[in-house]
């Protein structure tokens, strides 16, 4: 289109000496801008444009409810400040003509299932998930030819700070996996979850531990080229993730050595997974992802219906929820009540936000210190 090589530019014009470019920016991108009040500045240059707009993605997004329209100067440069955003990670998409394209000035992430912009609003109240001057472990590729699928997977694997340095220790393992529409680098480009990991182990919180991001989707031969589907991801952790880990990395190869959480769509995987292999895993967390039609005596095979046999064979299970999840945060609370109730042993956390990432940098913050301290 004849916006693609117009669009793709920033002007650097003087910028406000009040706000700062984004963390998520490219470099030396001096928009997106934001101030001290959180309000956000975005510039795009694109003169043969008649209307360009700054769409937040999904109806929750903490950038607000767009799409903001911009404004144009003689020069075709368009601009908009949005109102104050939430701290936090927000994808959004430029609108330009009504074609949807990303942001030249902002680092792109696999959301949506597509290439995204993203801003990254500071948060001056917490700092457990940015990079310090502490130890760092690896993030890792991990290929491997699943069994199940008959294709190559990639998985992303973090291994804590010593793993190289005492080549002796064995760790345990949290399986961690992204929400819908995302891919096994969610965790670490938008999740930040090395960081987060590095914090608490070098502050003494966290256990050391392992941590393996593999790609929700898996489908199995034969299914339609265009499946996006899921349905086979758990024979895929069992029977392909499980062993191929563990046969390459140093971990402990036990149920009560072995966690598996994730947001959203990985919520459902995790527990889905999780409460029907209670001999591979002790630990589960859910992020953002509700047991729908909740019934103690039916739901995952009825494993809710004996408290006192499943308070024996997990050692954590773990529900988290923004307060601003809507009708996800009604049900997931309904869940916990009706656990309550029954005497299920599990935690339940809540905190400011909706289905966003900061809600779940802020869940991994308070699930992973709690596991392997049996």
């Amino acid at each position: 289109m004849y916006l693609l090589l117009t669009l793709l530019s920033t002007v650097c014009l003087a910028q406000p000496a009040d706000s700062v470019p984004a963390p998520s920016n490219v470099l030396n991108a001096p928009y997106p801008r934001i101030y001290p009040d959180l309000r956000v500045t975005f510039r795009v240059n694109a003169p043969q444009a008649s209307k360009v707009q700054i769409a937040p993605s999904g109806n929750a997004n903490g950038l607000g409810r767009g799409p903001f329209d911009m404004v144009k100067d003689d020069k075709g440069v368009w601009t908009v400040t949005t109102p104050p955003a939430r701290p936090g990670f927000h994808y959004y998409t430029l609108l330009v003509d009504g074609y949807p394209a990303n942001d030249p000035s902002s680092e792109t992430y696999f959301g949506w299932a597509k290439q995204t912009s993203g801003l990254e609003v500071p948060d001056k109240t917490i700092d457990f998930y940015d990079i310090k001057d502490v130890p760092h472990g690896d993030v890792r590729t991990h290929w491997y030819k699943s069994k199940v699928t008959a294709a190559w997977r990639r998985a992303f694997v973090y291994t804590p700070p010593e793993y190289d340095v005492n080549p002796r220790k064995r760790f345990p393992v949290l399986y961690l996996q992204h929400g819908s529409g995302e891919s096994e680098r969610g965790w670490t480009m938008q999740g930040r979850a090395n960081f987060i990991l590095d914090n608490l182990i070098a502050s003494g919180i966290a256990v050391p531990m392992i941590l393996v991001m593999d790609n929700g989707y898996a489908s199995k031969p034969g299914d339609p080229p265009s499946s996006r589907g899921n349905a086979a991801f758990p024979e895929v952790v069992v029977h392909d993730l499980l062993p191929g880990i563990e046969a390459k990395y140093r971990a402990i190869p036990d149920r009560d050595h072995r966690a598996i959480a994730g947001l959203s769509m990985g919520a459902g995987q995790a527990m889905q997974t999780g409460f029907a292999n209670l001999d591979r895993f002790a630990y589960i967390g859910a992020f953002s992802g509700v047991m729908r039609n909740f019934d103690l005596n039916a739901t995952y095979n009825g494993i809710f219906s004996d408290p006192a046999a499943l308070n024996k064979k997990v050692r954590l299970f773990w529900m988290g929820f923004g307060d601003l999840e809507g009708d996800l945060f009604t049900a997931g609370k309904s869940v916990h009540s009706q656990l309550d109730r029954a005497k299920v042993r599990h935690v339940w956390f809540e905190t400011g936000g909706s289905h966003e990432w900061q809600v779940w940098r802020k869940s991994l913050y308070d699930f992973a210190p709690r596991l392997f301290k049996h």
